[in-house]
């Protein structure tokens, strides 16, 4: 029986937030490492010839998998989100940009 793998965000991270710099938590597992892992129990899982307990926390390490999983698409959604509004507004000049052209009042 081999015990069950947990994942766990960086402290002062919110799970549903997207990670800083990389799809990798403190734990160094990506999110297709996860999504692979999630898939290998699920092929277990539906294999059968596996006892009941080891089953169980299969399923227990699967459903952390698939929270964390909708987590970081969750985060990365967002990002996205941004990114694509950001790029809708188009470029902004600062303030003091001596370039930017003076807009006619309306």
């Amino acid at each position: 029986m081999s015990p069950a793998r947990k994942l766990t965000t960086e402290p002062g991270k919110s799970p549903g937030g997207p990670p800083e710099t990389s799809p990798e938590t403190s734990t160094g597992t990506s999110f297709d490492q996860r999504l692979e892992r999630l898939e290998e129990i699920v092929a277990e899982l539906e294999g059968g010839g596996i006892a009941l307990e080891p089953a169980i926390e299969r399923y227990q390490e699967g459903v952390g998998l698939l929270k964390s999983c909708r987590s970081i698409l969750e985060g990365y959604r967002k990002r996205v989100e941004e990114l694509s509004s950001d790029a809708e507004a188009g470029p902004k000049p600062y303030p003091a940009d001596p370039d930017a052209q003076d807009e006619p009042d309306a």
